[in-house]
């Protein structure tokens, strides 16, 4: 807050984060429309906007475009979405900056209940495979958090072991059972690729709902932030806060899971990027989680497609690629810290 030419006062840092919020929505429009266009078949840019404009025609193009690539863009914004708001509700409420779903056993917990829920034959319909994940997504964050709590740096290996742990009693059903090898190979690739054309409604209604309970919680977010003296002097239920939180967190987590397959990173990338946006205010770090985390899948969705001459490479690979350096970065900064 400053003084204006005549006295007033000028919200300086509410406009300046409304500005870059209103630049990276438009930055993710252009990245979108370019996903779109780019691919084995390239789309001339004119041809998709033309497409998106007056909608069906008779061309091949136009075809690609609203059947296949529209999609894929629509499924990377709800994914993105929904992976970088988890991230950063988790690293706000564990005060954790290492914090991320994939890190911390989510997606290896919602991966090992939709095997399991196939080998069981509950997780073959859409509605099963997001209840079952779920229901592995909540068990796993439940586990890391409570054995892990104390630092940063044990929260993060607790979650890599009990990855490796599911990961491993995961690969033994699947061989033991082959049809259910036959359905996690498909998903277990953590990609966009072909993911369009599957029925997912409704998990992109559940991540849509969460998103939006999310950007309701964030006020109470930003108060537990504080810590918790401080948040109870604000009128915060601390306890029904960090329950409602942990749910929206594990359907925003089992639900991009159950869709795309596990693809890490995203929740980790995004959130240390919106701290540096809005430090100190929840409710901007997750608007700008919710815009910056399509941005980073969709940038990587293109880049799987352009990386090899033929075929494609799983999204996951690429998230993977940009997000080790950042762990490694993180890591060195935030390892030895307890937050």
């Amino acid at each position: 807050m400053t003084d204006g030419p005549r006295g007033r006062t000028l919200p300086r840092v509410p406009v300046r984060r409304a500005t870059v919020l209103v630049v990276a929505l438009a930055l993710l429009v252009v990245v979108a429309v370019v996903s779109i266009g780019v691919g084995a078949h390239a789309v001339a840019l004119g041809e998709v906007v033309r497409a998106l404009v007056d909608g069906p025609g008779g061309s091949s193009d136009r075809t690609i475009v609203l059947d296949i690539r529209v999609p894929r863009a629509l499924l990377a914004v709800g994914v993105g979405a929904a992976l970088a708001v988890a991230g950063a509700m988790i690293q706000t409420l564990s005060r954790n900056p290492l914090a991320e779903p994939g890190l911390l056993g989510i997606t290896a917990g919602a991966g090992f209940a939709i095997t399991a829920g196939s080998a069981l034959g509950v997780a073959v319909s859409q509605a099963g495979q997001l209840v079952t994940a779920v229901i592995g997504s909540v068990l796993a964050a439940l586990v890391v958090y409570s054995v892990g709590r104390r630092s940063p740096l044990r929260l993060v290996l607790t979650g890599v072991a009990l990855s490796a742990v599911l990961t491993g009693v995961s690969l033994g059903m699947r061989l033991m059972f082959p049809d259910v090898f036959d359905q996690y190979r498909f998903w277990s690739v953590g990609s966009l690729a072909g993911r369009e054309q599957a029925p997912v409604l409704l998990p992109m209604v559940a991540i849509g709902l969460a998103l939006v309970g999310a950007l309701l919680l964030s006020r109470w977010l930003n108060a537990i932030e504080l810590g918790d003296a401080v948040a109870h002097t604000l009128g915060a239920n601390v306890a029904r806060v960090r329950l409602a939180a942990l749910v929206l967190i594990t359907v925003l987590a089992g639900a991009a899971t159950a869709v795309a397959g596990p693809i890490l990173f995203v929740g980790l990338i995004v959130p240390h990027l919106a701290r540096r946006l809005a430090p100190g205010s929840v409710p901007w770090q997750l608007a700008y989680a919710l815009v910056l985390g399509p941005v980073l899948l969709l940038v990587s969705d293109i880049g799987s497609r352009v990386l090899l001459p033929t075929g494609e490479v799983p999204v996951a690979i690429v998230t993977a690629f940009v997000g080790g350096p950042v762990l490694i970065w993180a890591v060195r900064r935030y390892g030895a810290a307890s937050l």
